[in-house]
């Protein structure tokens, strides 16, 4: 099966946050026949958290070392394109979720028809416009 990481469950498996991960999540991750992917968007966000070091990743002393180690780890990046867009266009905002990055991984999921697994809470909100959603409580 194929599933997209959201950025904070980037962060978690980058920096070996296992604590971080629930079993359901972990199990999922872990079994070699899923294919995992993440969006353009997250891993931007990724970089910029690090180069503000607001995430500390450890193995990685540049910016550019976050895209090798996802890589490493067999996380496939999808790059945002026009589909994309098109449903994040479409997509109905909810009270109190302004994250344009969040709101681009949501369509990007909802595009491509493939769960999307986040601890964000407020992603729940978006399965009635066709998200495909697995929260992974910490």
């Amino acid at each position: 099966m194929r599933y997209y990481l959201d950025t904070n469950l980037l962060i978690f498996i980058l920096s070996h946050q296992d604590d971080s991960i629930s079993w359901k999540v972990s199990d999922i991750i872990f079994d070699f026949s899923n294919i995992l992917y993440t969006s353009s968007v997250a891993v931007n966000e990724l970089i910029l958290l690090h180069k503000t070091d607001n995430v500390k990743l450890s193995d990685c002393k540049s910016a550019e070392d976050i895209i090798s180690k996802i890589e490493q780890f067999d996380i496939k990046i999808v790059y945002y394109n026009q589909y994309h867009l098109a449903k994040y266009a479409a997509l109905d905002l909810v009270d109190g979720h302004k994250d344009m990055n969040d709101h681009a991984i949501i369509a990007q999921a909802i595009s491509d028809k493939i769960p999307l697994i986040s601890s964000d809470t407020k992603f729940q909100y978006y399965t009635g416009q066709g998200l495909d959603f697995i929260f992974n409580k910490r």
